[in-house]
């Protein structure tokens, strides 16, 4: 049986979308690891054999088909004897656009009509055995929202196979760290908005993510939020911090913002006093659950905690908003405090009939900002002050030309 090369997944669906492509992978038929090595191929996977080029360094994985063992998505078995066929390999594979193959003379191979629901922008699951991989929940999820703004939809069919899953509880065997990822990937889409939508239609996100689960359901104040549900209010914030920036970490800390408002006692609502303090340690839980980068953590936790005073910079003295900058390390970490006013404005911007409204507030942080930092302090120096008393007279002066401009802009 002779070896043949085909380029499989996500560069043929994304090449017949007409839309750039990173990673180039490859099956294999009909080689042994060994053949695959004697010709320069580099062994690199674990659990089933997959192999670098040794020039373009483009993975090349053996055909192979798997079967259901244990629990999670890493529960397989798999034969990648050289009988295993190239439909045997797709057929293993999560959706139809992904189980499309491309020989090297550029001839389709879609024995599972990916190419049909490309066109109809369908996502859809290839076989029954879409049910054994729970982590397949988080990617057609994902998928939703990379292609949303090509019109895709999910199955009617998938979709009660992924409420299958979670109601089996496979999707509670998930890694932390793989939910994370798909989690962090799904924020670098267009609409990641959509990713949180699925897994709530699906029943996900109340087991993986409760806290931004129970937001959906709490009122708020019609006067300052007219869409009223904090869930939805908090989904329409995400999708104002895509437009503000392509950071996702300023989509995270956009996204867990109000955590503190899913805790607020029935009897106080619509209103929610103090949210912004209660939301501190359900931010700090779902970090430490998903092992969330720290630069992800601090980010998230500094705008749950001050985006109120964001919002309330008219009303604040020249010495609370000075020490506003000192809790965001703002001197320090300039480029951080612009993220905290990007995710900040995000929240202004996610309401009902106030998407495209100008707001002041970036304009004013930034100029008293601009002020505080600009002071010369090489004076105090020269007066020998030292420690404690030449902080105190930094702040005296950054106070001061704070005040300046907030007497200039009355």
């Amino acid at each position: 049986m002779s070896i043949k090369f085909y380029t499989v997944g996500g560069y043929v669906r994304d090449q017949l979308l007409q839309r750039p492509s990173k990673d180039k992978d490859w099956v294999v038929v009909g080689a042994t690891p060994e053949q695959m090595q004697q010709q320069g191929y580099q062994a690199v996977g674990k659990d089933f054999p997959v192999f670098l080029h040794p020039k373009t360094k483009q993975e090349y994985a053996l055909a192979r088909t798997e079967r259901k063992t244990a629990a999670g998505y890493t529960g397989f078995q798999f034969n990648t004897h050289t009988d295993v066929t190239l439909e045997e390999d797709l057929m293993r594979r999560d959706l139809t656009i992904n189980a499309i193959a491309q020989d090297e003379s550029g001839k389709l191979i879609d024995p599972y009509n990916g190419q049909q629901d490309i066109k109809d922008r369908i996502l859809r699951h290839v076989s029954p055995a879409f049910v054994e991989d729970p982590l397949r929940v988080l990617r057609v999820a994902r998928f939703a929202a990379r292609f949303a703004d090509l019109g895709f939809k999910i199955a009617d069919e998938t979709l009660n196979l992924m409420k299958q899953i979670v109601s089996s509880g496979e999707i509670e065997n998930l890694v932390a760290e793989r939910v994370w990822q798909e989690l962090h990937s799904s924020l670098l889409t267009i609409h990641p908005e959509v990713f949180f939508k699925v897994l709530r239609e699906c029943g996900a996100l109340k087991i993986l993510l409760p806290e931004i689960d129970k937001l959906f359901g709490v009122p708020q104040t019609k006067q300052y939020h007219p869409e009223i549900d904090t869930g939805i209010h908090t989904l329409m914030v995400l999708e104002q911090a895509v437009k503000l920036s392509n950071d996702a970490e300023v989509r995270f800390a956009a996204l867990v913002h109000d955590l503190g408002k899913g805790l607020t006692p029935k009897e106080q609502w619509p209103k929610h006093i103090g949210h912004e303090h209660r939301g501190v340690e359900p931010v700090k839980d779902l970090c430490n659950r998903f092992k969330i980068p720290k630069a992800y953590r601090e980010l998230a936790l500094l705008v749950t905690e001050h985006h109120l005073n964001y919002h309330r910079i008219e009303e604040l003295k020249p010495t609370t908003i000075n020490k506003l900058f000192k809790k965001l390390d703002a001197f320090r970490r300039p480029e951080r405090f612009e993220q905290f006013l990007l995710a900040c404005e995000a929240d202004s911007r996610g309401r009902t009939g106030m998407e495209d409204n100008d707001f002041n507030q970036p304009k004013l942080f930034r100029d008293y900002f601009k002020a505080a930092k600009g002071v010369d302090y090489s004076h105090l120096k020269e007066q020998g002050l030292e420690g404690k008393d030449f902080a105190d007279e930094i702040v005296k002066l950054q106070t001061q030309a704070i005040t300046q401009i907030k007497k200039s802009n009355r």
